[in-house]
């Protein structure tokens, strides 16, 4: 019998330049195993970007989790650390060489966010989806009954996708 590969991969690290490399190609090797060649480069920019936050402002140490998970049409990564402080998004000006991660983050991703974890750490996520332009969504049983029922299938032109909100920010 053969099973649903994995959809959950979870990478514990020290949060230390050399090792931020290691993650990324973790992150691309898992996202090509499941066939999501599309999103690696977005995927492994905003873990460098989140790896690098927890590198330079988390205390007390700069143990992490990080998680990427596919679940329907979208992948999630976060980076979870010990330390309570929630981030904020900055506007760096023009000259800066840093302070511009979460921007860019919010940039292209569909949707990220920060959640508190416990009394003793946090918890910076985002998502991409793992579709896009023009796709039929595939008709699916209600209820587990053996018909389409009165749904059918849904088709989504690249028209309708533009007047779609893109991105949100959840702190929470």
């Amino acid at each position: 019998m053969i099973s649903e590969p994995s959809r959950h991969c979870t990478v514990a690290l020290q949060a230390m330049p050399s090792r931020i490399g290691q993650v990324r190609r973790i992150i691309s090797a898992q996202l090509r195993y499941w066939h999501l060649d599309p999103l690696i480069d977005q995927a492994a920019l905003g873990v460098t970007e989140l790896l690098t936050n927890v590198h330079r402002h988390a205390q007390p140490d700069k143990s992490c989790t990080v998680d990427i998970e596919l679940l329907l049409d979208r992948l999630t990564v976060s980076v979870h650390d010990h330390d309570p402080r929630l981030p904020a998004v900055n506007e760096a000006d023009s000259f800066a060489t840093s302070g511009r991660g979460l921007a860019l983050i919010a940039a292209f991703s569909e949707s990220w966010g920060v959640r508190p974890v416990g009394t003793v750490g946090k918890a910076v996520w985002f998502t991409l989806p793992t579709t896009t332009g023009a796709s039929t969504l595939p008709s699916l049983a209600v209820y587990g009954s053996t018909t389409d029922g009165p749904f059918g299938s849904v088709t989504i032109a690249p028209d309708d996708l533009s007047s779609l909100p893109a991105r949100s920010a959840v702190v929470g």
